[in-house]
């Protein structure tokens, strides 16, 4: 059965998305036992991964031959206790990076 976790908003209010059931055990009962509230904010749980991807990004933009633009994608996992984390493919976290160089008459 799928269940929710409940993230804060730091303006107000919540959100809710669906998480991975917890392993173990499954749950039975009423819909209310199926929500999870998140440790932190949804903004504070992606502050962290923003980080990540300003860093990264700053490898780019700081190379000899800069390139003309620089896109970075990746997907995000929301836990209820981890917060924001990069979502992995196969065994490996995933980054997918654009380079483009523009030439120059």
């Amino acid at each position: 059965m799928t269940e929710l976790m409940r993230i804060p908003l730091d303006a107000g209010g919540s959100v809710l998305v669906e998480a991975e059931p917890v392993p173990g055990l499954e749950r039975a009962g009423r819909t209310a036992d199926m929500l999870r509230d998140a440790s932190q904010s949804l903004e504070q749980a992606l502050a962290q991964v923003r980080d990540a991807a300003a860093a990264a990004v700053t490898q780019f933009v700081e190379m000899q031959r800069r390139p003309d633009e620089v896109e970075l994608k990746f997907g995000l996992k929301l836990d209820a206790q981890a917060g924001a984390v990069i979502a992995r493919t196969g065994l490996q976290g995933h980054f997918e990076v654009k380079l483009k160089w523009t030439r120059t008459e």
